[in-house]
């Protein structure tokens, strides 16, 4: 089994580094840790924003969904003027190489 290795720290900012190193201690634990905490919690906070947009965007589209079928269907002669228009375009294209 291979050995773990440890987390490469090295910031090319020492006051980045010492902002961090001072979170972490701040906090009580490594900055091993503080790093991919705030680093899960970024990510979380982007799935939420995800989540909700899903959620305010299926609320949006629900209501199409819930209305009446006759509102949304087209009429039987709309359907059978479609049909007819399809059927035409059909025609004639035989013979052609494509």
């Amino acid at each position: 089994m291979k050995e773990q290795k440890a987390m490469n720290l090295r910031f090319p900012d020492p006051g980045q580094r010492a902002a961090i190193a001072a979170a972490a201690r701040q906090e009580g634990v490594s900055m091993q840790e503080y790093i991919l905490s705030a680093a899960y919690d970024r990510a979380t906070a982007v799935e939420g924003r995800f989540l909700d947009a899903c959620r305010a965007s299926m609320a949006r589209s629900g209501s199409v969904f819930a209305a009446e079928p006759s509102s949304v269907d087209p009429s039987a002669e709309q359907r059978a003027a479609e049909q007819q228009d399809l059927a035409g375009l059909g025609e004639g294209e035989e013979g052609r190489a494509a």
